[in-house]
């Protein structure tokens, strides 16, 4: 198990000599210790990005297409490995942590097939007086930092098109899952990957990291998963460097279930949509606004599935829902579904921590919440579904719509014109039809207002990380 510093294709300690304690949200225990990165650290980095990027650019785009090949290939050989340790390090079940493996590891493919896609074009200025060239040359040195929700999908969602675009890039992972980020960048020097070209650097001082990071004169762009409050800082810090930024940020998506629904279908997609990945995604069903008609008939359904979700410790066998990262977002959750059942919401199932090592809570079904409800203003990041009761749809959309977040929605209807019509009014960057998820990374990923700047994936994707240069030539 890899615990060093990655930068300039060697392994190293951090040059402060300072470490970084990762556990096991399952059980508390202590996995390993890893280098914590200085600032002189980040600006080493950014420095090896640069050299290696220069060669990089100049590459055929053939040649990167073949290596970002070859890193899907050897990720989804390594599909287990890299499973179990999502599983130590961040405690998501086998079953969700071998799906993100798999997930994470198609960004690489899907971005080996673009490579040789960037567009240009070439045309006659009205006037005629001279020929227009447009093409998209690569940033430069691109600063990463990500999420310990997916410890390998959020850094390969960046990472992938990045490299495709002709980039060097340095990755801060979280200190709670660095380990798979670690094992990532040596199944990628394995791939080909030049040295210097990746660099992976934790950190116990991500503020200071950040800092060195964006003043190096090489970096050019930020791309950046979490939360919106951290993202707004990071924003503020990129601007005095006029940086480029790509910012996927938190989520608040609203769940409609019509009176017209497939009730059984509809709490099918619930389960998913509330409970994949342990319900700690930023696409994870908050709030669910269920039609009056529809409603005693959907709790009591979608009561039961929560209730039979297996919670455990991933490694069991049958594990659907794992902890919580840690003891501090434990807390978080059980604060807001005490707060929600003071304010008058009734627990139908749930509704409590559970009475044995690591941060668990039983998944959750909370009716009668109020819509002002804390519970429904805030990103859960926990299995708790707090159910909104409806009538007037006009009224709906516009509770659903009231929140400075806009990265997912969920519409479950049989009618696909009003299905349609409504996923049309949400202001979220991305919708679920009758659907309980919506991922894909050949589909344009990021949300709308405070949820974030930019889109991950799709043949979108691959333009965020590049230049648009304009030619005017004659001949």
């Amino acid at each position: 198990m890899q615990t060093q510093l990655f930068i300039a294709g060697t392994w190293r300690d951090g040059s402060g000599g300072e470490t970084i304690a990762v556990t096991d949200p399952a059980t508390g225990e202590h996995i390993a210790d890893v280098a914590s990165a200085t600032p002189a650290d980040a600006t080493a980095a950014c420095e090896a990005a640069h050299q290696a990027q220069l060669v990089w650019a100049a590459a055929p785009p053939r040649d990167r297409a073949e290596v970002l090949r070859r890193c899907w290939e050897l990720m989804m050989a390594n599909q287990q490995e890299l499973a179990e340790l999502i599983v130590r390090e961040q405690g998501k079940p086998m079953a969700d942590a071998k799906g993100e493996v798999a997930y994470a590891a198609e960004f690489f493919r899907w971005n080996s097939e673009e490579v040789a896609r960037i567009r240009g074009t070439v045309g006659t200025a009205p006037s005629g007086a001279n020929r227009m060239i447009v093409h998209h040359p690569p940033v430069g040195v691109v600063v990463i930092v990500t999420p310990w929700n997916f410890p390998a999908a959020m850094i390969t969602r960046k990472l992938a098109p990045a490299l495709a675009a002709g980039n060097g890039v340095v990755i801060k992972p979280p200190t709670e899952t660095p380990l798979t980020a670690l094992r990532v960048a040596e199944i990628m020097t394995e791939a080909g990957v030049p040295g210097g070209l990746v660099n992976v650097t934790v950190t116990n001082d991500p503020g200071a990291w950040f800092d060195a990071a964006v003043d190096h004169p090489a970096t050019r762009m930020v791309s950046f998963t979490g939360s919106t409050a951290v993202g707004k800082k990071l924003l503020k810090r990129s601007a005095d460097r006029v940086l480029k930024t790509v910012m996927e940020l938190g989520g608040n998506a609203p769940f409609i279930v019509f009176e017209d629904a497939d009730v059984d279908a509809a709490v099918a997609g619930a389960l998913t949509a509330k409970m994949r990945h342990s319900a700690e995604t930023c696409t994870a069903a908050n709030r669910f606004y269920v039609h009056a008609d529809v409603a005693d008939e959907f709790t009591e359904k979608f009561a039961a599935a929560m209730a039979a979700v297996n919670v455990g410790n991933g490694f069991e066998q049958g594990s659907e829902c794992g902890p919580l990262i840690h003891e501090r977002q434990l807390d978080k959750v059980a604060a807001l579904v005490d707060d929600a059942v003071g304010a008058g919401a009734e627990v139908v199932t749930g509704g409590h921590r559970l009475d044995v090592p690591g941060s668990f809570f039983a998944p959750t079904v909370l009716r009668n919440v109020s819509p002002d409800s804390p519970i429904t203003r805030e990103e859960i990041f926990g299995p708790v579904a707090p159910i909104i009761t409806f009538t007037d749809t006009d009224e709906m959309i516009d509770q659903a719509n009231a929140t400075e977040m806009g990265l997912m929605g969920y519409v479950f209807t049989q009618d696909l014109a009003k299905g349609l019509a409504v996923s049309e009014r949400i202001q979220a960057g991305l919708i679920g039809l009758n659907r309980g998820a919506a991922s894909d990374p050949a589909a344009p990923f990021g949300g709308m207002k405070q949820s974030g700047l930019g889109r991950e994936g799709s043949t979108e994707g691959i333009y965020e990380f590049c230049e648009t240069q304009y030619i005017a030539t004659n001949w």
